[in-house]
Parts: C-alpha cells; structure tokens; sequence
C-alpha cells in the first residue's frame, strides 16, 4: 500500500496541473491597427554622441509597400529583444555604433536600443541590419 502513495500523488498532480482557467483565451492583438509597422530608426555612426545619427521614419502597411517595407517584414520580435543578462558574451569590440528603433511593429509597441560593444551586441545589430541599412 505504500508503494501506491506516490504513483497516486504523481497521479494527483498531473491532474491539478492540467486544470486551467475556465476563461476562453483569445490571441492577443496589438492596437486593432492594420498597419505593418510605424516606426523611427535612428542610427548613430560614431556612438551616443548624437553627432552622426541619421533618422528614418517608416511608415508600412504591406511588406511590398517599399524596400524598406519588405526589411521590416523581416524583423521579428525576438529580433528586437534586449540581450539576456545571464548570457556570457565575447568581449569583442564591433565598434562604435548605436542605434534605436521605436514606434509600433505588427501593433506592438518597439523601443530598442542596439550598439556593438560586445559579440552578444553585434549579434543582435546583425539580426536587423537589413532594417538599419535603409538610414542612410
């Protein structure tokens, strides 16, 4: 009879857990917009200085709208996504440049920053340089 018990707890367990809400859940959808994106890109040549910083303002309703258009059909959210803090990153130096992109992508809010101080960095600046190349 002891050895039942956990069977029966794991049993238990697996029961509770499959329980959820009796809420119906629905995608979330960003602000009702059919826009594709609504965005400010700014890059920096030389860094936070702000001397070199070029600005390009997009606004897309379909990736074939412009070539500009079709790099931020591209972009992904994770792509936006801060570096996570307890990944080791090389210490490589990519160089000086920042950059920022901000506004609305598939009607959710952006407000990203990108530099290449570190591999994690560059990485990160590598996955939207299609989108950062159009500042020119």
């Amino acid at each position: 009879m002891h050895r039942s018990a956990p069977v029966l707890l794991a049993a238990a367990a697996l029961l509770f857990a499959a329980c959820g809400s009796d809420e119906p859940t629905t995608p979330a959808t960003g602000g009702g917009s059919d826009e594709l994106a609504n965005l400010v890109i700014t890059v920096d040549a030389d860094g936070d200085s702000g001397e070199a910083a070029k600005e390009l303002q997009v606004s897309c309703k379909a990736p074939t709208d412009s070539d500009v258009c079709g790099a931020v059909a591209g972009t992904a959210a994770a792509d936006l996504a801060p570096k996570k803090d307890d990944v080791a990153c090389t210490q490589i130096f990519g160089g000086p440049e920042t950059a920022t992109i901000k506004g609305t992508l598939r009607g959710e809010p952006v407000d990203a920053s990108f530099s290449r101080s570190d591999g994690c960095e560059v990485a990160r600046w590598d996955r939207v340089k299609p989108l950062l190349a159009h500042v020119k």
